[in-house]
């Protein structure tokens, strides 16, 4: 089974947490926190810069390491790191999403997330960043 490294970014801002809607592949509509792959030569920092700059038009600041999750989906094995975040510029332009909301702490289960990112919310309730 293939495996796939990629880093999460869990953007926080005036206590609510971004969540984002894929636009396409095998799980298309499912709710997830923006990222994406490593790409060789690169840290899990700099490729979430990266990627968060290429899917929101926006540039972060990476403050934190949360947690990372290992997860099996039927096609392959998946390898997350996540990291917490601020907005450093700009606000969020979907490029490749079909729809992103700000949740509410209350609200963080409001949405379908995928099965990856429901361990992260899981991790986010466990340390309270929820």
């Amino acid at each position: 089974m293939k495996t796939y490294h990629v880093v999460a970014a869990i953007i926080k801002q005036d206590g609510k947490i971004f969540a984002t809607q894929r636009g396409y592949g095998d799980y298309k509509d499912g709710w997830e926190f923006p990222g994406g792959k490593i790409e060789p030569g690169e840290t899990p920092e700099d490729a979430l810069v990266r990627e968060i700059q290429e899917e929101l038009d926006m540039t972060i600041v990476v403050e934190q390491h949360v947690t990372d999750v290992a997860y099996d989906y039927p096609q392959f094995h998946l390898e997350m790191g996540c990291y917490l975040c601020s907005i450093a510029d700009g606000t969020p332009r979907l490029l490749e999403h079909e729809a992103a909301k700000w949740l509410d702490p209350q609200d963080i289960d409001s949405v379908d997330w995928l099965p990856a990112d429901v361990l992260v919310v899981d991790s986010l309730k466990d340390q309270g960043l929820v």
